[in-house]
């Protein structure tokens, strides 16, 4: 439990605010209601950043502990103050040509104005997300030196494509052009510009990191950490905003939508930093597989919601039966390892 320790603070000081500002609004039913509702979004929240977290300690583990504690510090500063708060009312500023001062009063006073203008741009952040994660999916998946299969031999074979130079771009590039059908011919341009931007990000990310990995006194200089903390950071960052838009569905009020957030944030974190420390990821070696495969499945959803609407009933369930599924896959591992190794 001392993993979740500053979890649970974090947590009570979220319900605390969530309280006050309800009771400040509406009296005590008010206060009831916004516990209530943070709650909720916490748990949706960490239900839909499962996965996430099994990416996060899958780079994570490669990290020394002042990177482990950085990212839990202000990585955690970052994903609920940037990422559910800073960001999407930079999106509604740029939209509606407002300063920030004007976005947060509009947040506050008119919610629903504020909910209109950030919903309305939901293919432009889901075009950018989807880029992202789908990179992220493919990059694993196209990986000829992986060892490890889910799928057997077919996921070999998948694999070996890795060997073409820039595959994973080529297939994300083609993925993007052909989602543009989704849209409308006057949110074409914005959408493309909007994928490309998570197509470039997430090759500058990768870029620096490899820039910054350097070998001084024959010891590898942990500046690399630097690239790898800004690619967990822009990987929260598209799930994030995919989760602040399905928290408008259950209420507009953005403050209460940031404080049950922030729990589900920091509880992600939390469980990263428990999967890291108890070496999940050894003893359950298709962990990482079924986190990679949602991981596609909610890109795939992210540029299908560009058009259509996807129930985060769904998206959240999917994800967790990924997980559920490489689990038990890991625990048949274990034993056909052992029966093996008995009868040697």
């Amino acid at each position: 439990m001392k993993h979740f320790r500053i979890s649970f603070i974090v947590t009570f000081l979220c319900l605390a605010g969530a309280g006050w500002w309800g009771y400040s609004n509406s009296g005590w039913s008010g206060a009831l209601t916004a516990l209530a509702i943070a709650t909720i979004l916490g748990i949706m929240e960490v239900s839909l950043s499962f996965d996430n977290a099994v990416v996060n300690a899958s780079v994570l583990k490669t990290w020394d502990e002042f990177w482990q504690k950085l990212f839990l510090g202000v990585g955690i500063i970052i994903a609920v103050f940037g990422m559910r708060l800073l960001f999407p009312l930079v999106i509604v500023a740029q939209a509606a040509d407002l300063g920030m001062m004007e976005v947060w009063n509009l947040a506050l006073s008119d919610p629903k104005a504020y909910s209109a203008h950030l919903t309305a741009h939901h293919a432009e952040v889901a075009a950018f997300g989807g880029m992202f994660l789908l990179l992220v999916f493919l990059n694993f998946l196209l990986d000829d030196e992986k060892e490890m299969h889910w799928l057997g031999h077919i996921e070999e074979k998948i694999g070996s494509l890795g060997k073409v130079s820039s595959i994973a771009v080529m297939i994300s590039l083609g993925t993007l052009m052909a989602s543009l059908g989704m849209v409308a011919e006057a949110q074409k341009m914005v959408v493309l510009i909007a994928g490309l931007w998570g197509i470039l990000i997430y090759v500058g990310v990768d870029v620096i990191s490899s820039m910054l990995e350097k070998e001084e006194a024959g010891e590898v200089v942990k500046r690399g950490g630097i690239g790898a903390f800004l690619y967990l950071e822009v990987l929260d960052a598209s799930f994030s905003f995919d989760g602040v838009i399905g928290a408008f569905a259950i209420t507009s009020d953005v403050v209460i939508i940031m404080l049950g957030l922030a729990i589900g944030a920091m509880f992600v974190r939390s469980m990263t930093v428990y999967l890291v420390k108890k070496g999940t990821l050894d003893e359950y070696v298709y962990l990482e597989h079924g986190a990679h495969y949602a991981i596609g499945i909610l890109a795939v959803i992210m540029l299908a919601s560009m058009k259509y609407h996807v129930p985060e009933l769904f998206t959240g369930l999917i994800g967790v039966a990924f997980i559920l599924a490489s689990v038990w896959s890991s625990l048949r591992y274990k034993k056909q390892q052992k029966l093996m190794e008995a009868s040697a």
